[in-house]
């Protein structure tokens, strides 16, 4: 029994003695594993273009609101909206019967007049009468031609004309609508679109940013020296043509705290229209910026960090702040300078003063965007 007992001792004495020679091997072999390679890149400067962008919206160069001059019923509507007109078409027609009454009458006072004075010449010629009736009747007469010529103006002003060269927008009374000058809504609105404005906002930050960043002694001469603008349209689509900035409010507005931009664009293919909406992309340059690939960087804590090569071949985390996003790159402005090398990719599997074999990797091929195999 004894003797039972004793071997059974010395097999487990035996196999801890194997099992421990085994650790110990395997812990060697692992304190003896080279690092682990990854690819690293010398920072440079590079100048990129950025773009910010502000909610546009768009009008006509002209928007003529189109209003009746004299009260009346529609009688006929000669345009349809969206319809090119020439200044001077017609577009209204209002009812003139009751016009044409007051008209007969008007001339009717005039005939009365014209004879009452032609009666009194030849009296007073031969002083039969006083001059005073003569010019009391002629001042009746002209009474008379006036008030005749007002009723023969609303007789004209019922055909409603376009005021311009443009398109007609929404018709908001048709036939049989009662009409007059005092109404608040337009019949229609005539836009001339060959030109177009582009109306956006800056907050005042950024309106001090654009301002300080254009050429010029003073406000004008910077909004001449500003760059071209791009117009992405509701599609999500570049507008074929750049625009300019033309001029600002000139005040910040209190209650919003922006003040209103307007930038003109042209508008040869008629692709714009009044009411249109947008975004206004104002490009911005970084010269000779020191630029990160996202690639490299992860997020911590709310803050973008990149993982810096140190002398000893180790990485150290670094945060960065950045000024802007330039399609795959960061544009920063403080955590790194050209002096440092920083690990291009695989850094999710990076820790804090991990000592790794660094692959010497080309700046320009570090910041090339990785190609999209698959797109839904």
């Amino acid at each position: 029994m004894k003797t039972n007992k004793l071997k059974i001792v010395l097999g487990l004495s035996v196999f801890l003695i194997i099992v421990s020679c085994g650790n110990s091997e395997q812990k060697q072999s692992a304190a003896e594993a080279p690092p682990a390679p990854f690819p690293v890149t010398q920072l440079q400067t590079k100048t990129v273009t950025g773009y910010t962008e502000y909610p546009a919206t768009i009008e006509g160069v002209v928007n003529s609101d189109v209003r009746a001059k004299t009260s009346g019923y529609i009688e006929n509507v000669y345009v349809d909206e969206g319809e090119k007109v020439k200044k001077g078409q017609s577009l209204f027609k209002l009812e003139t019967q009751t016009l044409s009454q007051d008209a007969g009458a008007a001339q009717a006072q005039i005939n009365v007049a014209q004879v009452e004075v032609n009666k009194l010449i030849p009296l007073v010629e031969k002083n039969i009468i006083s001059a005073v009736q003569l010019e009391t009747a002629k001042a009746n007469l002209a009474q008379a031609k006036a008030n005749y010529s007002s009723v023969a103006a609303n007789i004209g002003y019922a055909t409603i004309k376009s005021p311009i060269d443009g398109y007609v927008g929404a018709i908001n009374f048709r036939e049989g609508a009662l009409i007059s000058p005092s109404d608040e809504t337009p019949l229609t609105t005539v836009s001339e679109i060959d030109q177009v404005y582009a109306f956006f906002s800056f907050n005042e930050a950024q309106y001090i940013n654009h301002l300080q960043k254009s050429n010029g002694q003073n406000k004008a001469e910077r909004i001449k020296n500003s760059p071209d603008l791009s117009l992405i349209l509701a599609n999500g689509k570049a507008y074929s043509e750049k625009g300019r900035i033309q001029t600002s409010t000139g005040q910040i507005n209190q209650s919003t705290g922006t003040i209103q931009i307007r930038a003109i664009f042209d508008n040869p293919n008629e692709i714009l229209t009044n009411g249109n909406s947008g975004k206004i992309r104002i490009p911005v340059e970084y010269k000779d910026a020191i630029v990160v690939p996202q690639s490299a960087t992860f997020e911590q804590q709310g803050n973008i960090m990149v993982f810096v090569l140190t002398e000893d071949a180790k990485v150290a985390t670094s945060i960065l702040k950045i000024t802007d996003t330039v399609d795959n790159l960061y544009v920063v402005e403080s955590g790194v300078d050209v002096n440092d090398k920083i690990i291009v990719s695989g850094v999710g599997k990076l820790k804090n003063g991990m000592a790794i074999s660094p692959q010497e990797t080309s700046f320009e091929e570090a910041i090339t965007p990785v190609a999209t195999l698959f797109r839904n």
